[in-house]
């Protein structure tokens, strides 16, 4: 697909109609849609003449659970943001590994979980041997990511200079640092994207070059697995030399945590044991926090019966994914009864 092909407007309504799914009620949105069409062709006709640039964002802090610092563009920009990730990603997805689980159609972290948890399994012979999971984590990776690396990565299989010229503009619109090119903005739906195009490099020298099996990545964490202790703490200096070598980045100094299994494995919200899948303690008490206060709300009138149930068939959901029978029924017999949980355990 080349430049011309990529900006018609049939794709620019078809990354809209993508984009504004489940946030109909947004005000950005709702007042971009007064004026849609003239707003998609204006939009079409900036990327045709190439004067498109791409705008500031509004910034602002989310608690879920630790402190995150999200930006936000503007509705055009994540209209284009829309067309750029399908794009990217009809390019770069088939190329990645299988057991990259972050931002890919049937990936995610249940399947993320599911699959460290097979793996235990055949690294542990059934529970008959040790396994033990070495985990790493890159410190600040999302404000760390090099403009210039993601622009060399993106060349390797995109050869048309006006396509380039624009993932360059999204790319350049945001630095964590001013002066620096560097960072990509938590919010953007194209960071999703660059960051697996990013660390696909890591992928590919841990499966073919070192020829670890049994390894799997999701975002900026990623776990090896070994039934041998002593063969994997070597990994920390190879990998630690090769992310800072090709990709500019750092291990985190204190999340390089070597596990036995017998003690649990954390891993994506939940604590992977033989035979077992537990929520993580963590997230189950700021589920239960959560629960008590839509409860308090609905008896006070600030929440609908809808949704209270939403909220409550979220967290079963969660639940439901783990081994937690009787945590999955004192949360429908709260429901229920509009009891609050009072204790978490």
């Amino acid at each position: 697909m080349n430049y011309q092909q990529l900006i018609t407007i049939e794709n620019l309504f078809q990354a809209y109609a993508e984009f504004r799914r489940g946030k109909k009620k947004r005000l950005d949105l709702q007042i971009f849609e007064r004026n849609l069409e003239d707003n998609l062709f204006s939009l079409q006709h900036k990327l045709k003449h190439k004067t498109y640039r791409h705008g500031d964002y509004e910034d602002f802090f989310v608690n879920d659970p630790k402190r995150r610092h999200i930006h936000k563009a503007s509705v055009a920009d994540r209209i284009l943001h829309h067309l750029l990730y399908k794009f990217l990603y009809d390019i770069f997805d088939k190329s990645f590994i299988y057991d990259s689980y972050s931002c890919r159609l049937n990936k995610g972290t249940h399947k993320g979980v599911k699959r460290l948890y097979k793996f235990t399994r055949i690294v542990s012979k059934n529970y008959s041997r040790d396994c033990f999971a070495l985990k790493f984590d890159i410190k600040k990776f999302f404000a760390s990511v090099n403009h210039a690396i993601v622009v060399q990565f993106l060349k390797k299989k995109i050869d048309d200079e006006n396509i380039l010229m624009l993932l360059k503009d999204v790319i350049n619109s945001f630095a964590s640092e001013q002066g620096l090119e560097k960072g990509i903005p938590l919010g953007n739906l194209t960071s999703q994207i660059f960051a697996n195009i990013y660390l696909d490099e890591l992928d590919q020298f841990i499966k073919h070059t070192l020829k670890i099996k049994y390894y799997i990545r999701y975002a900026d964490d990623f776990v090896i697995l070994s039934s041998n202790k002593n063969h994997l703490p070597k990994y920390t200096c190879i990998l630690g030399k090769f992310i800072k070598d090709k990709l500019n980045l750092e291990l985190h100094p204190d999340k390089v945590i070597l596990r036995k299994l017998s003690w649990g494995i954390d891993f994506l919200g939940y604590i992977i044991l033989p035979n077992y899948i537990l929520p993580r303690t963590k997230t189950k008490k700021r589920l239960f926090r959560k629960v008590n206060e839509k409860i308090e709300g609905h008896k006070k009138g600030k929440i609908s019966n809808y949704s209270l149930n939403q909220s409550i068939q979220s967290y079963l959901g969660y639940l439901s994914h783990a081994n937690s029978y009787k945590l999955k029924t004192r949360l429908k017999v709260a429901k229920s009864w509009n009891l609050c949980l009072t204790r978490y355990g």
